[in-house]
């Protein structure tokens, strides 16, 4: 095995622990703002897509502190944070929108409108399948250590 895939395992397995944990809070507040919406006479009842992007807008900055200070903090960059952050909103968009496609697949073309139904296909298909476009985005382009700006003299 060479060196260099036998330095990148233990950081590659670390970073995914460290990215599922990160990731089980944002899908909690997902899902909890998600559900809130759903059940929320004068909000957005009746309005799934809205309510799922409202949902993921609070998980995706809450998924930016969590990766930036602790999944990829030896990656991220010590300047140009904007251009960190709006890099990561991108990438997070893509992984989100694997969600809503699944969401929206179900819901409207397949015709499963239950809330049951929506949680399912919204917050179980779409976040395996957008968490892996996620992670890949994060580790290769966001927080890609090659990147990262040399620290200040």
């Amino acid at each position: 095995m060479s060196e260099r895939v036998a330095v990148a395992t233990p950081v590659l397995t670390g970073q995914v622990v460290r990215f599922a944990a990160v990731g089980g809070i944002g899908l909690t507040v997902d899902v909890a703002v998600f559900n809130l919406l759903l059940a929320a006479p004068h909000a957005v009842h009746g309005w799934p897509m809205i309510a799922k992007g409202v949902a993921l807008f609070a998980a995706i900055a809450l998924n930016w502190v969590g990766s930036r200070f602790w999944t990829f903090r030896s990656d991220a960059r010590r300047t140009d944070v904007g251009r960190e952050a709006a890099e990561f909103l991108v990438a997070s968009l893509a992984g989100s929108l694997v969600a809503l496609a699944c969401l929206g697949f179900s819901h409207y073309a397949l015709g499963l409108t239950s809330v049951f139904a929506d949680n399912v296909s919204a917050n179980v298909v779409g976040l395996l399948l957008g968490s892996a476009v996620r992670f890949a985005a994060y580790r290769w382009w966001v927080f890609d250590a090659r990147r990262a700006a040399p620290p200040p003299r």
